[in-house]
């Protein structure tokens, strides 16, 4: 299973973001964990500091900005196990 976590404190980005995550697992069809984090002090146990930002399987990805799709995927088949 894929643990997918979007910290960001709500703005549209962050549910951009979320909505992107679902999208692309659904399109998949993998096995994920989506989850939406909203409590900064969450954010830096990650080193985050600006929002959106994507964890996939307790790693980084991306921080303050959207991602493409096409790069969204490829980090979530990267994180299959």
């Amino acid at each position: 299973m894929v643990e997918i976590k979007v910290l960001g404190i709500g703005c549209p980005n962050c549910h951009k973001l979320e909505a992107m995550c679902h999208e692309v697992v659904n399109e998949l069809g993998i096995d994920a964990r989506i989850e939406s984090v909203t409590d900064m002090n969450q954010f830096m146990d990650y080193g985050v500091l600006l929002t959106p930002a994507l964890v996939i399987n307790n790693e980084v990805k991306v921080q303050g900005k959207l991602p493409l799709k096409p790069t969204l995927v490829n980090w979530v088949k990267q994180g299959v196990k």
